[in-house]
């Protein structure tokens, strides 16, 4: 663990040296010795002051916001019907002297917009007449394509659940409690490409998640039925029994160990500060082993098979892959064979923690350690822990990562069958152990709670660098865009972190326009009498309190319902579940549950409720990026197009979806007008409009303008220039690439019928071995794709153009007229802005070089030069010896 830095007032024991690579303890007292080591202490109350940073910039984000008002606790209704819900969350509207300003802003470009491509038409003078048109018809669909992004902002809503009232509500005197039950879903595709460790942080962090432990269940979906993932879920269950009420006793934030014990500076603030230091010390031992058997796993399974097989030999058994108890593993085997290879095994269920008893358990000591560790008041018990893996077949469609969220679906509904779900990717975890209440809040509430389809948390990752070089935040599309949305029918589903109503999932009504007969059958949900009774049990708003009994028949049942078959002949994965045929299934998905009626609600936290690893390396992003708009696009020409579909859409809902299918084709344009420095190289001067200095200017103002709105949305969204920047950045990077790449593939995809791939992003691994000590070394590696051509055409291109016209500047410059000049200085302007957008695509192209960011300041101007000079040579060269062919 790095080593935090002692608070002001702290010291640093001298005998044995540990001071330094402990946290920091937050109590009511000035200082406190332990253990031979004195750890720095700050003042704090009871409830700590770890939070105090993070409330202040909650604070500083909410200046541009203001509270609306509330409506009577109890709603009418209740009141008639005698019972009665509270509200459980409040909202904010942006201050009108901002808000109306922005709105009055949008309106003028939207003007400006207007008369400036009026004018182009009226003045189609241009020395290449099918640049024009191609050009006007882009701006056309720039304006088109802005709108679509902008209108649906007029309104942002931030909503903040108040956990507070909850409780009060909702958890009892004796410590119980009568919240509802909660599946909670962690999807892998395979222990290579996303880390073992990774995956069973995220499970730590579900398991000691600050939420009534017989009221959720955590499944691990598998999706490639590795026995490595289940023995080592087997030890993240038995290592949870510590590292969960180690949690509970000290308050621990974040509860992924991982995450945790790599913290700098960190804050106590629990209740027990005399045994802190003791039971870190044991709870970090402990899980270091912990990672060492993992790391183990693959050579341990290993053995284990050579054994068993060299015992079974005489049978004539292949060469199989056991499990520890002796018996055949049923997914996929280290040799694979049929049906034990990847895409072709048989579905598993594995109970790795059962359903925990309603009542505490409390008291118990680890004697192992020295001096033992007491957890007497501390409640020990665990959520239920399942390990499912649906069946594949060759025979069969799998589809992708919809397809495994179904079968988990399907499979929650006969074990727990909870009335809510969450998913998460396996590379995110819980930040905020409060953030399962804190979805509660809006699913519960007394205004639109019954009517709340899902409920999405912002994406936040932990691994970028601190530049954010290639715009992962995405701060303006997490805190800008869907806080607009939140003011209409709510955030579209973003893939994770998203907590869902089962009724809505399985494309049933809201309540407000629900019919009364409501049809369960099996044309709809599939042949499983078991299952059908769960969707019967859920729309009575039933909860099995504990799981039934695993006896043969309902056994069949679960393999029925994990079957690769399943779905056929179903509304699975079109009007039931998630959405398939779509390489993005979250935005589909949200847009079909949408169309029916629900809202969603977007919950912020002043804590990060959730926390993930995003792909630094800029090849890996752009991968990420195709398969995103080329999903997108695909939604456009799907039976859920915006245009058509959605009966119970909000217009400006609509609109926002139509903007999200349509958004990479902007890229076409973009490219068009990126090559236009080429026209530098040609010895006369080529003009795209004439006249060309209004034409120009007409460009900045409409340019200007969107950035002076983009001020406003950096305010009322609470994010920095930095931010806003790099997301202009990326969005030029990824129309030279990414964008047209999708686009290229939705027009051959009539030809070869196959949709956009779905490739699981490579996770960030260790550094490469001359990098130990620099945790972004992924970032400085350039790895060339074909779809890297386009941007790196451009850049060059605009280095030649600048230097060229350098050269022309010192070779004509008693020539040229003051027109042709500042002809020149303004499209020197054009291609220096574009300079500027791929600033972070010329780093990458140095690789380890852009270590130092300011390098390229030299290499630009440096190429400017030689470029230039090379220019003037050439044309005095021609000049004297090849007059006719001077340029």
């Amino acid at each position: 663990m790095s080593s935090p830095v002692p608070g002001a007032g702290g010291a640093v024991g001298e005998d044995d040296g540990a001071g330094l690579n402990e946290p920091l303890l937050a109590t009511g007292d000035v200082g406190f010795h332990h253990s031979g080591a004195l750890a720095a202490v700050v003042v704090a109350d009871a409830h700590g002051s770890g939070g105090a940073k993070e409330k202040g910039a909650a604070k500083a984000k909410d200046r541009y916001w203001e509270d609306v008002h509330q409506p009577d606790a109890v709603a009418a209704a209740d009141l008639e019907s005698g019972g009665w819900r509270p509200l459980l969350f409040s909202n904010k509207k942006v201050k009108a002297a901002l808000l109306y300003p922005y709105r009055i802003l949008i309106l003028i470009r939207l003007v400006a917009v207007i008369l400036f491509i009026g004018w182009r038409i009226k003045h189609n003078n241009s020395d290449v007449m099918w640049f024009w048109t191609m050009s006007v018809v882009g701006d056309v669909w720039f304006a088109v394509s802005w709108l679509l992004y902008q209108l649906p902002k007029f309104s942002p809503i931030k909503r903040t659940p108040d956990l507070a009232a909850l409780r009060q509500h909702y958890d009892l005197p004796d410590g119980g409690s009568i919240l509802p039950s909660i599946d909670v879903f962690v999807t892998t595709a395979d222990p290579v490409s996303e880390p073992v460790l990774y995956t069973m942080n995220c499970v730590l962090s579900i398991l000691a998640a600050d939420y009534p432990v017989d009221r959720y269940t955590c499944y691990l979906t598998d999706d490639s039925g590795a026995l490595i993932l289940y023995d080592a879920l087997i030890e993240t269950g038995n290592f949870a029994a510590l590292w969960v009420p180690f949690c509970r006793k000290h308050s621990i934030e974040p509860r992924a160990p991982e995450s945790y014990f790599q913290r700098e500076g960190m804050i106590y603030t629990g209740r027990s500060p005399g045994e802190f230091m003791n039971d870190y010390r044991h709870v970090q031992r402990e899980y270091e082993e912990l990672k060492v058997r993992l790391e183990n796993l693959p050579s341990t399974i290993n053995e284990r098979s050579e054994v068993y097989n060299s015992m079974k030999a005489k049978e004539g058994v292949a060469k199989a892959t056991w499990m520890a108890n002796g018996t055949l593993w049923p997914g996929t085997w280290i040799e694979p064979t049929e049906n034990h290879r990847k895409g072709h095994h048989a579905g598993i269920v594995k109970i790795v923690q059962s359903h925990p008893s309603c009542k505490p358990q409390q008291g118990f000591q680890v004697n192992n350690a020295n001096p033992p560790l007491n957890f007497d008041c501390i409640d020990a018990r665990l959520p239920m822990l399942v390990y499912v893996s649906r069946e594949k077949n060759p025979c069969n469609e799998h589809n992708k990562k919809a397809g495994n969220l179904n079968a988990q679906l399907r499979i929650s509904g006969l074990l727990s069958n909870a009335p809510f779900v969450i998913n998460f990717d396996c590379d995110h975890y819980i930040n905020n152990s409060q953030a399962l209440r804190a979805a509660m809040c809006f699913m519960l509430d007394s205004r639109e709670g019954d009517n709340t389809g899902f409920v999405q948390f912002p994406q936040r990752f932990e691994n970028v660098d601190p530049t954010d070089r290639y715009g992962n935040h995405n701060r303006v599309f997490f805190d800008g865009a869907m806080y607009a949305l939140n003011g209409l029918q709510g955030p579209t589903y973003l893939g994770t972190g998203c907590m869902f109503r089962r009724l809505a999932l399985y494309g049933i009504d809201p309540a407000r326009c629900r019919p009364e007969d409501i049809t369960v059958d099996s044309n709809k949900f599939g042949n499983s009498t078991q299952f059908l009774n769960s969707v019967l049990a859920a729309l009575k708003q039933e909860r099995r309190i504990t799981p039934p009994e695993l006896d043969e028949p309902f056994l069949a049942e679960m393999k029925m319902v994990l079957s690769s078959s399943y779905d056929h002949g179903t509304d699975w994965g079109k009007g039931v579940g998630y959405i398939y045929n779509i390489a993005t299934e979250d935005i589909v998905t949200g847009y079909r549950i949408h169309g029916q009626g629900w809202r969603s609600m977007y919950c912020t936290m002043e804590r990060e409720a959730f926390r993930g690893t995003a792909p630094i390396n800029l090849t890996e992003r752009l991968y990420q990026i195709v398969r995103w708009s080329g999903g997108s696009m695909e939604v456009f020409f799907s039976p859920y197009n915006p245009l058509f579909s959605g009966r119970r859409l909000h217009l400006l809902q609509r609109a926002a979806y139509l903007n999200f299918t349509i958004y990479p084709v902007t890229s076409v344009f973009i490219l068009l007008y990126a090559f236009c420095p080429v026209m530098w190289l040609i010895p006369e001067e080529i003009l795209i409009q004439r006249p060309f200095t209004r034409y120009v200017i007409y460009l900045i103002v409409v340019i200007a303008l969107i950035h002076t709105i983009g001020i406003f949305e950096i305010k009322w969204a609470g994010i920095t220039w930095t931010d806003w920047w790099r997301n202009e950045q990326f969005f030029m990077i990824a129309s030279m690439s990414a964008y047209p790449t999708a686009v290229l593939h939705m027009v051959v995809k009539p030809l070869t019928g196959k949709g956009i791939q779905f490739r699981v992003t490579s996770k960030q691994q260790a550094a490469a071995d001359d990098d130990d000590d620099d945790k972004f070394a992924e970032m400085y590696e350039m790895r060339w794709v074909p779809m890297l051509i386009p941007p790196t055409v451009v850049l060059f291109a605009n280095i030649m153009a600048i230097g060229v016209a350098m050269g022309k500047a010192v070779v004509y410059s008693g020539v040229w007229s003051a027109v042709q000049k500042r002809h020149a200085a303004l499209g020197i302007l054009f291609n220096v802005w574009i300079m500027m957008l791929l600033y972070p695509f010329g780093l990458a192209v140095i690789g380890r070089w852009s270590k130092k960011p300011g390098i390229l300041f030299v290499l630009f101007p440096v190429a400017f030069v030689i470029t230039g000079l090379v220019y003037i040579g050439v044309h005095a060269f021609l000049v004297n010896f090849l007059p006719f062919m001077v340029i």
